[in-house]
């Protein structure tokens, strides 16, 4: 199968970004309409990846830490059962194309994936023989549907340049489950979109306090003992002195300086309604569940249902790290034993990941005092 000789990044340079279409701005939860509905950020993949990758700590670090644990797994190449050493398909991943290393292809794939739900890979050949391997930006692509309701091809737009290209060997879709959506998948920052903007507004929020010495607000109230109301010039002045001279983190703990008949009456929050930790460490709990991590390993305080760091990361990587990659693993085998024309499984070589040491460390000690197994026994059960 001969494939079009053309490079995903060979377009003129984009022009201005493409308008999205996006449920709010930037303040996120902070905002309210006028009919009194919070409003939330978007859910395509530029608003997950703005408001949560790009502006989220706990966001980030949870992306970057799936992202960078599955990629850093190699893989193994069997034929059958058999094991295949030096296969070209291990060379091909390993180094996908010139620009990237095997590490740095599949952490923005899993990136790709974690905020999109979608990730596309486009093979590029000489001749007959797969050459590299190339991402392509999620949102950069539209599925387009043939008569019988299934992807027929994909259309790639970079700027005002778009071409078609044909689904199968032409193009792998690695997609998560998605209920409502027979062709894309489902990004796990969606379903935790209002922890991600509760935790981004109460950053803004205690910013703010920040800003304004952690004072809310005051009241300066006017009783002289002759009675009466400030004039409309005294009261423009107040104003303009107040937020000139006394507003802002610079002027922080400024004393106040007021004239006969003014008094400052404080109107501060109460402790409980200053503790936007805990609210702020909820968020980001959320968060980590919708990626599977275990609050523990991002450092968030409190629910941590782990005895130890070590379980934790155990757990981490057998129930989110190890099936994210044995999907994709799946979904390669079936691609390119496409692009081969061979019969090829690939999986994750299990004995290389660092976070199950201990777990290897465990089943050599049993299978070494087994003294009814042969040696032959032995070898098949740890995998050789």
């Amino acid at each position: 199968m001969k494939l079009p000789f053309r490079l995903p990044w060979a377009f003129a340079p984009e022009q201005g970004a493409v308008a999205e279409s996006k449920a709010v701005g930037v303040q996120g939860v902070s905002l309210v309409a006028g009919e009194g509905e919070a409003r939330w950020t978007g859910r395509s993949y530029a608003a997950l990846s703005r408001e949560g990758f790009m502006r989220n700590p706990v966001a980030h670090r949870t992306v970057r830490l799936v992202a960078e644990a599955a990629a850093a797994i190699p893989w193994l190449a069997y034929r059958d059962a058999q094991e295949i050493d030096g296969h070209p398909a291990l060379g091909l991943i390993g180094r996908p194309n010139a620009r990237m290393g095997g590490a740095d292809f599949f952490e923005a794939l899993y990136g790709h994936l974690l905020l999109s739900g979608n990730a596309y890979v486009e093979p590029l050949a000489i001749g007959t023989r797969p050459a590299e391997l190339h991402l392509l930006r999620p949102d950069r692509v539209a599925v387009v549907a043939g008569a019988d309701g299934w992807p027929e091809a994909y259309d790639y737009r970079a700027g005002s340049q778009r071409r078609r290209i044909a689904a199968g060997g032409g193009l792998l879709h690695v997609k998560l489950f998605h209920p409502l959506d027979d062709h894309l998948g489902f990004p796990p920052l969606a379903a935790a979109q209002v922890a991600l903007d509760l935790h981004n507004a109460a950053a803004r929020w205690n910013k703010a306090l920040l800003d304004n010495s952690a004072r809310p607000s005051g009241a300066l109230v006017y009783q002289p003992k002759e009675g009466g109301n400030l004039s409309v010039d005294q009261y423009e002045r107040l104003k303009v002195e107040l937020d000139e001279g006394y507003s802002g983190p610079m002027r922080a703990g400024r004393p106040l300086l007021l004239e006969g008949g003014l008094d400052w009456k404080s109107m501060g929050l109460s402790p409980k309604d200053m503790d936007f930790v805990e609210a702020r460490n909820g968020a980001a709990r959320d968060v980590a569940l919708a990626f599977g991590v275990p609050p523990m390993l991002l450092g968030i305080p409190g629910d941590n249902t782990y005895a130890n760091y070590q379980e934790a990361n155990r757990a981490f990587y057998r129930l989110t790290v190890l099936p994210l990659v044995a999907r994709t693993a799946a979904s390669f085998s079936g691609f390119l034993s496409t692009l081969y024309g061979e019969p090829l499984r690939l999986v994750p070589d299990l004995d290389q990941v660092a976070g199950l040491s201990a777990e290897r460390d465990a089943l050599w000690a049993r299978l070494g005092a087994a003294d009814f197994l042969t040696e032959e026994e032995k070898r098949q059960a740890v995998g050789y």
